[in-house]
Order: C-alpha cells, then structure tokens, then sequence
C-alpha cells in the first residue's frame, strides 16, 4: 500500500496536468483538496467533487456530463469517485465551467485527456481555458496561478442549451467575480418527482488589492446581471462551485429533503449583492 501510494504520488509529480500547485505556493489548496467520497444527490445528479471544490456529474446512458475540475490534482479524485459511482469516465461526453479559474478549471485538461470529451465554455472563458493563463481583465489578475491549457474548446452563447442524448443543461452568463462566469440549470428526475437544480457560478467580489470594483462600473453591472439571473431563475436544489457557499455538507446531512429548498438562489443572490455593496462602501471611504 505504502509503495502504491508512492508510486502514485510520484506519477502526480510528474505529470504536468495534474502537477499540484504546492502548500507552499497554495495556502488553501490542500484544504480545498481534501478527498470527499461521492454523494447521490438526485436522481441522475451527483457530487464527484473534493471536499472543498465542487465537481458534479449528470449521467445517462447516452453520455455523462461534468461541471467543473477542481485544480490539476484533483482531477484524478474525480475520476476516482466516478468509478466508484460504477461509472466509465470515458462516457463522459462534455465538459462544462462554472469559471475560469486555476481551482475550479485546473482538472478540466486531465478530465478531456481522460475521457476525450468536448469542453465547451463562454468566450472569456475559453481564452482562458485556451491559454491557461488569466486575463488582464480579471478582478483577482496578479493572484491566480497559471493552469494546465486545454486544446479543443466549443465556444457558448449566453442561454445556449447544450444536450447529451436526454439530458439538456442551460448557459446563464453571470460574470462580476470572473469574467465568463457561467451558471447551469437542468432538471433531475427521480420517478414522476423532477428537481430543478441551478450550478450557481460564484458571486464574491474578491479582487487584487490594487484592484476597485467603483472604477469598473462594467463588471458592476456584470454583478447585477447575475443577481437578476439566480432572482428569476426555477431553482428547487442549490449547488456552487465552492459547496460551503451554499452549506452543502450541512444539507446532505439531513436529506432527505435537505438539499430543497426553492429559496436558495434568491438567497445566494442577496448574499452577494450585500457583499458587493459592502465593498463598494469601503471602497468610497
């Protein structure tokens, strides 16, 4: 076991997909990537993710789909906890972002590699997931590590549906924390009950220090937007791209119906505009 383990960790090293970034370069990075056994949410609906980074696989037989990577090293934990679910990561057929950013799109070239399968993305998300480099526009620019690029992307249109044989997943462009922030809505069924499940991208306005969000009124409005978006959107199971944002352990823990709870999105949203308000406040002191 002892030698696996090694061998294992070695390999990481070694090979520059899914190389970790370092406790010494990340400070949260080994938290964030804490092994999480997966979780059967709904339905077709299920966490493969880390403990501290969310990555969620839609299944079916015509195809699976993933939301999000995680970092570089996460990706192997990810196609471990498919497997586990009894699923072939080669049936993976699309993979989606929530944003461009090294802790929730780092795994994404080692899950295409994995599964061949296509990645599709927002315009400023692609450069990004093209480049693996952040762009001069990005709130948090100076602050996000370099990321493994990935090859082949599909670019998306904001309410664009994509589809996997039955399962179709809904674009809604909410940009303010990262250019090209993406939320996705499907629906998961379990019998004749059918769930509206909502991947809110993140709303935190976290920036660089020179940063100040009062002299981008664009990415302002790009905050609003999203606001506008979760407010309306049909949102009955909450999830993000970091699960204690919207206290995911703390619902799975009192399934089974937990994880409902048709008030979520609004919430979500009111928690960041009150954050973006509260930071534009310092910012005009």
């Amino acid at each position: 076991m002892v030698a696996a383990t090694l061998s294992t960790s070695v390999h990481i090293q070694d090979d520059p997909l899914v190389r970790p970034y370092g406790a010494d370069r990340c400070a949260s990075c080994t938290e964030w990537n804490a092994p999480q056994r997966p979780v059967h949410l709904f339905g077709n609906t299920y966490y493969v993710g880390t403990r501290g980074l969310a990555s969620v696989l839609i299944a079916s037989p015509e195809g699976h789909v993933i939301l999000d990577g995680g970092l570089p090293d996460s990706a192997p934990l990810i196609l471990a906890n498919i497997k586990a679910l009894g699923f072939d990561p080669a049936h993976v057929t699309l993979i989606l972002n929530s944003h461009a950013h090294f802790d929730h799109a780092g795994g994404i070239a080692a899950l295409q590699r994995a599964s061949g399968a296509r990645v599709a993305a927002s315009p400023a998300s692609a450069r990004v997931l093209k480049s693996g480099t952040a762009l001069p526009e990005e709130p948090q620019h100076g602050l996000l590590f370099d990321m493994p690029p990935v090859p082949a992307i599909e670019g998306l249109t904001d309410g664009q549906t994509l589809r996997v044989g039955r399962l179709a997943l809904t674009a809604h462009f909410t940009g303010g924390h990262s250019p090209g922030g993406t939320s996705w809505s499907w629906e998961s069924c379990e019998g004749d009950r059918c769930l509206a499940f909502v991947y809110a991208d993140s709303l935190t306005p976290v920036s660089a220090d020179e940063y100040q969000f009062s002299r981008n009124p664009s990415v302002v409005a790009d905050f609003e937007r999203s606001y506008a978006v979760l407010e309306r959107a049909s949102c009955d199971v909450l999830l993000t791209p970091h699960p204690a944002a919207s206290a995911l352990w703390e619902r799975v823990a009192s399934r089974p119906d937990g994880l409902v709870d048709g008030e979520a999105c609004r919430r979500y949203a009111a928690t960041g505009r009150r954050q973006l308000e509260e930071r534009l406040a310092r910012e005009g002191r």
